[in-house]
């Protein structure tokens, strides 16, 4: 893989991470826990698993869907798993078809879906693990 599949798109800052950045958000961190350190949407369990996570995102309109096919009037979001299914990181999908994210604290990336995990093994970061769900929804006019 060519590091020109991975372009940043802005600069490092501890302001917000990956899910908060999939959420549309770039001033808090979202996190299950420890509850009193991070935001998590209301009434989702506090939580480390999948079903969390998807609850979460539901909480902003999104739905489980099928693919992650660029949809005209819809804005997708992938939550990254581990080996054992732990959430490990979110993407959002551009206008474009491709892929962004906020890795940790550091900087914001424009990419294909299935090759972040090549790119920061890499560059001997974090594993964020694969894609485990797709979620999509409307995009307001």
């Amino acid at each position: 893989m060519s590091m020109s599949e991975v372009v940043e798109r802005s600069p490092a800052t501890p302001e917000y991470n990956c899910i908060a950045f999939a959420a549309n958000e770039d001033f808090r961190w979202w996190w299950p826990i420890p509850e009193d350190s991070y935001y998590w949407p209301e009434n989702v369990p506090r939580e480390e698993n999948l079903e969390a996570f998807v609850k979460a995102f539901e909480t902003l309109g999104y739905l489980v869907c099928d693919n992650d096919n660029l949809e005209h009037g819809f804005e997708k979001v992938a939550i990254y798993v581990d080996d054992l299914g732990k959430p490990k990181h979110a993407a959002r999908q551009l206008r474009n078809g491709k892929w962004i994210s906020k890795l940790g604290k550091y900087i914001d990336v424009e990419h294909k879906l299935d090759c972040l995990r090549e790119y920061l093994l890499n560059l001997g970061g974090t594993d964020y693990g694969t894609v485990a769900v797709v979620l999509k929804r409307e995009l307001a006019e």
